[in-house]
């Protein structure tokens, strides 16, 4: 089985580690792995996307129209991703920053106030953590604790942020498993 996830927000939110890391994770569970990475030339503040595939089978293209699931972190994301999205599939929606959600009925929606979750666990720089926990939870793509694994890998040179992203993780986790 192939899935598709597609991670959107503005350059700086940690797009591309939050794909990075749930990449990684699948990958350690003896996955099959692409990371697309996609971000425009003002990086912080410009738009930024990257497209993680995950099979059980060799990936024959790495570029997916139709992603399974979007993790929308801000409204432009939405609006541009959302109707690319397969019916069945899950729209993750950063509701701190997205005040609307889509008309899609055939679609699950996951609103999650994720940068008001970072700022509750110590840092808002966290809300990708936070956001990759809940949307890893919900869709039971990856073991949550490999993935916490690979987050601690990710920080281990800087050991000093380990203890804010494991916070910002279980809050992410704990929002999907109560309110969701």
């Amino acid at each position: 089985m192939q899935t598709e996830i597609k991670f959107a927000g503005f350059g700086g939110q940690g797009i591309l580690l939050s794909a990075k890391l749930m990449a990684y994770a699948a990958m350690k569970q003896g996955s099959f792995v692409a990371w697309v990475p996609s971000y425009g030339p003002e990086m912080r503040g410009g738009t930024a996307y990257c497209t993680v595939v995950i099979s059980d089978k060799l990936i024959g293209s790495p570029i997916i129209k139709n992603p399974t699931h979007l993790v929308a972190m801000n409204l432009p994301s939405l609006e541009k991703f959302v109707n690319d999205v397969k019916p069945g599939g899950i729209v993750f929606i950063n509701s701190s920053l997205i005040p609307i959600t889509s008309n899609r009925t055939d679609i699950e929606q996951l609103v999650v106030p994720i940068n008001d979750i970072a700022i509750k666990a110590g840092n808002i720089r966290a809300s990708n953590i936070v956001a990759l926990a809940a949307f890893a939870a919900k869709s039971k793509l990856v073991d949550l604790d490999l993935l916490k694994d690979c987050i601690k890998e990710e920080f281990a040179a800087k050991a000093k942020i380990i203890p804010l992203n494991m916070k910002a993780f279980d809050e992410g986790v704990n929002f999907a498993n109560n309110n969701i």
